[in-house]
């Protein structure tokens, strides 16, 4: 018996070497580390998004003494018209010289593409989420076992609430990917990408209004 025992080994583990290890059909999935993606959801952000870029624009050693004209968008949106204005100021403020007219000037331009994702996988929550939820869960129980009045229990829940509340927000399907540039002499001279979560009600502003048909016919 111990004989046969050791001869399927040796069988075992010369058949074994036979396939390499860690193999696969295909490649298997992956995840990437950890990062955060900020959420626009107000038209302060907008103005946020033109102050940086803005700092980034007078900062730049090519663009610092250069006369700059902002190129509207080619499509009006809400945020087209109100990022106009606000990097205008914006620009202004820290003492750049922006023009009306694109003569002599290097041309500031923009591109917006919302993105929307119809099969997103599922987003762990932020690190420590669950652990402090647990926490909160124990700590929510001690009034119960240790106070005289039961809705004394909100209040470790609710002190948690005013501390974090600030800090959580959601992931959404939908995101938007803000593109700003500037060009000289049909040349890149600088480009900068910055992408955002936003709610789905809130694509609209991003996007030109949808244009409708009118059908029109001959008949009274």
């Amino acid at each position: 018996m111990l004989r046969k025992v050791c001869l399927l080994g040796i069988g075992s583990t010369l058949l074994a070497g036979c396939f390499a290890t860690n193999t696969s059909q295909a490649p298997i999935a992956s995840t990437y580390p950890i990062t955060e993606q900020q959420k626009m959801q107000a038209a302060h952000h907008w103005d946020v998004l033109a102050q940086h870029q803005a700092e980034l624009l007078t900062q730049n050693d090519l663009l610092k003494s250069q006369p700059l004209y902002i190129k509207g968008a080619d499509q009006v949106t809400p945020f087209s018209t109100a990022f106009d204005s606000l990097l205008t100021s914006q620009l202004v403020e820290k003492g750049a010289y922006v023009k009306t007219s694109a003569a002599q000037a290097a041309q500031i331009s923009y591109k917006v593409q919302v993105v929307k994702h119809d099969d997103r996988g599922a987003i762990r929550p932020p690190k420590g989420a669950l652990t402090a939820l647990a926490t909160g869960i124990a700590v929510a129980t001690i009034p119960f076992n240790h106070w005289g009045e039961p809705a004394l229990a909100l209040l470790p829940a609710a002190g948690a609430a005013d501390l974090f509340g600030g800090n959580l927000t959601s992931e959404t399907d939908q995101e938007v990917v803000i593109t700003t540039q500037v060009t000289m002499a049909d040349q890149v001279v600088y480009s900068n990408s910055s992408i955002y979560y936003i709610n789905p009600g809130d694509n609209g502003h991003y996007k030109p209004a949808p244009v409708k048909n009118v059908n029109v016919s001959n008949e009274w």
